[in-house]
């Protein structure tokens, strides 16, 4: 008989595109006792975190909660809730998961109106109004943080031409929520969702998802049902917003128990605190990589602060590089995705994980990693301090 022992993971820190690690006070909360997913008590540690998530989004919105389920249920929450068969929707792409955004509208029946940024830019917001003026969009979908990139997308000025056309907007926030400066009500966001591993800082499984009045009175109104029960904002709102909750499904209460931590330590940090931190390791972080001798892929103005995407220097391997930092250091990072994959890395310094120790010990590892690859040897010009 095959003998199965005992999990013995390794223990890595996790400066990739997520997730995170997760901070001691969270991985507790995963070990202490379960209650009924309608206890009394459980249903206390849900109005606290629908609470807390609100502060996180800085937003009053009332339908306001975490789904059961990765970043991308948030995603297709968000979409298939607004989009009906027919639908125009405009989806800015600049990488991997605005393709994602794009792929989930035409499921759901609708029509694609792309406007696309060259992979490393942002979306320009003369080109989304033209997408406007030329359609009859529902709704824009776009990505504030585009992981696979690097890139943080000014959203201001996009919100204000996407409600002059009376459209709405759906921000994907998977990589910013907690992180990155974010402000749900004063940028007029309708529908935003993230998701719990990155800086959040807590493990994957949950969504945040925060919907406007006006979006939920679309919703509301559709044509048709939402195509997918389990994902009808309409019906789970019952379950988490009602005083008298009512059963839609049995949440993942210990990653419930954890967001909320998470949560609580981002509230006692101060959100704005939250981000400068984010943003000063972010600078740290290039300042590093470029003093080893490699450049940001990303472009300068829009580099996110809770992940930096770096150029892979010719006749480097990515995936040698990557294998040496885990295997010697034990620090993981991220490789490219599609066209992307084998010409980027992506560091992630999200959560607990960005600090300034974080910063510098992978840049060195980074150096280290790569003077085992010659890069050195073959590239004289560079003078490491």
């Amino acid at each position: 008989m095959k003998v199965y022992g005992d999990l013995k993971p390794p223990e890595r820190l996790l400066l990739g595109a997520g997730p995170s690690n997760i901070d001691p006070r969270v991985l507790k909360t995963l070990t202490l006792p379960i209650v009924e997913h309608l206890d009394p008590y459980f249903s206390e540690v849900m109005s606290e975190t629908v609470e807390l998530l609100r502060y996180a989004f800085k937003t009053g919105n009332k339908v306001t909660f975490p789904i059961s389920g990765t970043g991308s249920a948030g995603m297709e929450s968000a979409i298939c809730n607004i989009v009906e068969r027919g639908d125009e929707v405009v989806v800015c792409i600049s990488g991997f998961f605005g393709e994602r955004m794009s792929d989930m509208i035409q499921r759901c029946g609708g029509r694609s109106i792309e406007v696309r940024a060259p992979l490393g830019k942002a979306i320009e917001k003369e080109d989304v109004e033209e997408a406007l003026a030329n359609s009859n969009a529902k709704a824009i979908a776009i990505v504030h943080a585009e992981t696979s990139t690097g890139v943080l997308q000014p959203l201001k000025e996009i919100s204000r031409i996407t409600h002059e056309y009376g459209a709405l907007l759906i921000v994907d926030a998977v990589t910013s929520l907690g992180g990155c400066e974010l402000n749900v009500d004063e940028w007029n966001i309708d529908i935003c969702y993230s998701a719990s591993q990155k800086c959040l800082g807590c493990p994957p499984g949950l969504a945040p998802i925060t919907v406007s009045e006006r979006a939920m009175s679309v919703i509301r109104n559709r044509r048709t049902r939402v195509q997918s029960w389990y994902f009808d904002l309409s019906t789970i709102e019952k379950y988490w917003i009602e005083s008298n909750r009512i059963y839609h499904h049995t949440a993942p209460i210990l990653l419930v128990y954890a967001l909320r931590e998470g949560l609580r330590l981002l509230y006692e940090e101060g959100l704005e605190n939250r981000w400068m931190r984010h943003k000063e390791n972010m600078q740290l972080l290039v300042e590093g990589i470029e003093e080893i001798g490699l450049t940001i892929f990303t472009d300068r103005e829009h580099i996110c602060p809770a992940i930096t995407a770096i150029n892979v220097p010719k006749n480097v391997n990515d995936e040698s590089v990557r294998r040496t930092l885990r295997e010697e250091y034990n620090i993981t990072i991220s490789g490219g995705l599609g066209e992307l994959k084998g010409k980027i890395w992506r560091i992630g310094l999200m959560g607990v994980n960005s600090s300034r120790k974080n910063a510098i010990l992978v840049a060195e590892a980074l150096k280290n990693a790569l003077k085992r690859e010659k890069y050195y040897e073959n590239n004289k010009k560079i003078s490491l301090i």
